[in-house]
């Protein structure tokens, strides 16, 4: 035990958050199980260790941090740890990655029955929705999503300034003020091409290289995330990185499943099934035509961020695409996204059309239509700076 509370006094002590994430004053703390699931490289571990660092004196031993990738607790499992915790007055426990752990889900909940005081904060992959599924710890936990960098927060950190986020209808309806609010203190063009380059996930504040910090993920994602968690075999590893690397050089267009299937070497059931899963690994956004939803055939494949898109295609300029994706990626959390006939347009929560182009493009404006135009920093009436929808969240 002593050697666990040294470590964790060492990562508090040393954590550095230099964005205050959203989600540490959107979750309730007084639940007694709550679970935290996101992507890898959003800043789970940095996530729980800024919360301990703000909450809870290392001296006091209230709180401890530990993380299932220690091979302590594949030998001994997670609920003695928990009892002898709770022994020498331990109140909060932050399990990192648990589903790491054999048997995770029951040993978290024998946890919840046997220790009334303890409270459990623990994270896990996106891939395990814990939410959605019929189990035990499902009903017990309060579940929340952790995002990577909202333009939002990623203009905060550079800026120094503190831009609230927006909801939907105020963005509509007040887009002209809130760009007054905005503009006389920050250029936001100057830093989208960055953000959409390498500001989503935190680790570019890490003194290393990007891309490679990226794609290191992405492999884990697949590997781990996928193949682990969906019990794949690993004979079938080359398939779905293939599939991904397809989908990254494709032009966002309905995807031909049936030539998918054939490049790589299955079945069309099997590519609806690993679209699926790499779309719960928050590699890739599907957007499906109005009125159409699983398991039809998306409209549209994204990578889920700009991000992805500059570390598997670095040489690719297709501007267009890359802000479409930007787009998707901004709504899809609370958002419907469904793809119109029209190139470039999308329906909103089945109520508005907006499309995205670039602000030098001639098109014919639609009195029906939000234009969400991108080399540009200003918008009036219908026209919207398309950055701007990065402040959603």
């Amino acid at each position: 035990m002593e050697t666990f509370f040294q470590t964790h006094a060492f990562l508090v002590e040393h954590t550095n958050a230099p964005v205050r994430r959203a989600l540490m004053d959107t979750i309730d703390w007084s639940y007694r199980l709550i679970g935290i699931r996101g992507p890898r490289g959003v800043g789970r571990t940095s996530f729980l260790l800024q919360y301990a660092k703000e909450h809870y004196d290392t001296r006091l031993r209230k709180c401890l941090y530990i993380n299932m990738n220690n091979f302590y607790f594949q030998s001994r499992g997670l609920v003695n740890f928990a009892g002898e915790f709770v022994e020498n007055g331990g109140q909060v426990l932050l399990i990192d990655q648990a589903f790491k752990l054999p048997n995770w889900r029951e040993q978290i909940c024998d946890c919840y029955h046997r220790y009334p005081l303890l409270r459990i904060v623990y994270t896990t992959t996106s891939v395990e929705s814990i939410e959605e599924d019929n189990t035990e710890l499902s009903r017990l936990s309060s579940c929340y999503v952790l995002h990577g960098f909202s333009f939002r927060e990623y203009i905060n950190l550079m800026t120094d300034n503190n831009f609230r986020a927006y909801s939907m209808p105020e963005l509509l309806r007040d887009h002209e003020l809130i760009l007054k609010s905005i503009l006389p203190k920050v250029r936001p063009w100057q830093y989208f091409k960055d953000y959409l380059e390498y500001g989503y996930y935190p680790f570019f504040l890490e003194n290393r290289n990007f891309s490679e910090n990226l794609l290191k993920a992405m492999n884990s994602m697949i590997e781990v995330d996928v193949l682990f968690n969906k019990q794949i075999e690993l004979k079938y590893l080359a398939r779905l990185k293939k599939l991904l690397y397809l989908l990254a050089i494709n032009d966002a267009a309905s995807p031909n499943i049936s030539r998918l299937a054939e490049e790589i070497g299955t079945s069309r059931a099997t590519v609806m099934n690993y679209l699926n899963y790499l779309q719960e690994a928050r590699l890739i956004n599907m957007v499906y035509r109005e009125g159409e939803v699983v398991p039809k055939k998306p409209a549209a494949v994204y990578l889920h961020d700009g991000n992805l898109v500059s570390a598997v295609c670095p040489r690719d300029n297709r501007e267009q695409l890359l802000m479409e994706t930007f787009f998707v990626n901004c709504l899809w959390r609370h958002h419907s996204v469904k793809k119109t006939r029209r190139d470039g347009q999308f329906n909103v929560n089945d109520r508005v059309n907006i499309c995205v182009c670039d602000k030098n493009k001639r098109i014919k404006p639609m009195p029906d239509t939000i234009y969400a135009k991108y080399n540009t920093e200003v918008g009036q009436g219908n026209d919207i700076p398309l950055w701007l929808f990065g402040f959603l969240y």
